[in-house]
């Protein structure tokens, strides 16, 4: 399949986050915005035309899931990823933000301990914070260039209060794409300290060559307590529409998890997630392919060129995800002073790394799911604000 990529779509005046919440977040209009982790790409097609012929029945009253959309997303899960999954494992949950928030209730009580990885996605501190559940950080470490779990840490993070770990494979937005050995590990401690792990696994299907996701529930034994959340709402670019799953093979997991969500009356979805949600993986396949290639060359061309004209940055290269961390901890700037300059002198607007976490400090969490000119644009924009500033 050729898709167009290079098309700039304008998404102005859609009531966008990304594009029309510049000022709120920002402050001024006029960054180029490369933030909020969704694509200024097209839907598929398969997604559009699913769309447009639920809108034409005139009726959108109260929807059941069908048997066909969890039977697309066993399909797709098998042929993707080898994971074999029952249909009774799986739970529709309105995103993966709600379940994280669900499983924080559900496994670990008022002052009991949850663990996270920082540098990490914001809402898994406030889903455990929010819930007056004790944060444990467990850091990863940057080796190099490339982050990795501390082990020797985490274990004695897992031999106190912890009863849950919150767990993001691939990881958002280091980039790292977990491998066996390490999976392995992890769960030899959770098992070795009963410890509950959900897995947002929500970026799993946006893997580079030469790197493969492995789904942690496909490695975990029968007595494991682990929990997984999937979505194609990045993998499709469908996340205004909201649905996702949580899959956990153990019934006493799954009613603990639904539990929580009855108690906050959250179960209900609208038909046009439905049918969006299973036609991406039913007809989106050869989109997707055609998009990683895009990607790709994205992210080589964006490290390529930070690499020759930026070298006061330092890109951590990704494995996984459309998010590259940028670590500008040698440009020798605060972290309010570093969002000054790229938001008011280079007009670029990114995350500040202080959003996931304190060591996030020095770093910059760059979107490239754009038009490969826009990129090319924002990284000309950081290198002439560069050369003023210098």
């Amino acid at each position: 399949m050729t898709v167009d990529f290079d098309k700039e779509i304008s998404r102005n005046g859609t009531s966008s986050v990304k594009h029309d919440g510049r000022i709120a977040y920002f402050g001024v209009a006029d960054v180029l915005p490369l933030w909020v982790a969704d694509m200024d790409f097209a839907s598929p097609e398969a997604v559009t035309r699913a769309l447009q012929e639920r809108a034409a029945h005139p009726v959108y009253g109260y929807t059941l899931y069908p048997e066909s959309a969890y039977e697309a997303l066993i399909a797709w899960l098998k042929k993707r990823h080898g994971w074999e999954v029952q249909r009774e494992w799986i739970i529709m949950a309105p995103g993966v933000v709600p379940s994280l928030f669900a499983s924080v209730m559900a496994f670990a009580k008022e002052g009991e301990g949850v663990i996270v990885q920082p540098p990490v996605y914001f809402p898994f501190f406030s889903a455990v914070t929010a819930n007056r559940r004790q944060l444990i950080e467990n850091p990863l470490r940057l080796a190099g260039d490339r982050y990795e779990i501390d082990f020797e840490h985490l274990e004695q993070c897992a031999a106190g209060s912890a009863r849950l770990m919150l767990f993001c494979s691939p990881h958002n937005p280091v980039g790292r794409v977990w491998s066996k050995e390490e999976l392995a590990e992890l769960l030899r401690i959770a098992r070795r300290y009963d410890i509950a792990i959900l897995a947002d696994e929500i970026h799993a299907d946006l893997v580079y060559p030469g790197e493969k996701h492995i789904p942690l529930a496909t490695l975990a034994e029968e007595s494991d307590k682990v929990i997984t959340t999937v979505a194609p709402s990045k993998t499709f670019n469908i996340p205004g529409l909201g649905l996702s799953c949580v899959i956990a093979p153990h019934a006493a997991h799954r009613h603990a998890i639904q539990q929580a969500f009855d108690t906050l009356h959250v179960g209900n979805t609208n038909p046009f997630s439905i049918a969006a949600f299973e036609a991406a993986y039913r007809g989106g396949e050869a989109w997707l392919d055609s998009l990683l290639a895009y990607l790709q060359d994205n992210h080589n061309f964006v490290c390529d060129y930070v690499a020759r004209n930026l070298p006061a940055i330092k890109v951590i290269r990704s494995e996984g995800t459309y998010l590259l961390w940028l670590d500008c901890c040698n440009l020798g700037m605060s972290d309010v002073r570093l969002r000054e300059f790229f938001v008011r002198e280079a007009k670029v607007g990114m995350n500040p790394g202080t959003a996931f976490g304190k060591n996030g400090s020095g770093f910059m969490r760059l979107n490239i799911a754009s038009p490969r000119h826009v990129l090319a644009d924002a990284l000309g924009r950081i290198k002439e604000a560069l050369g003023r500033y210098r």
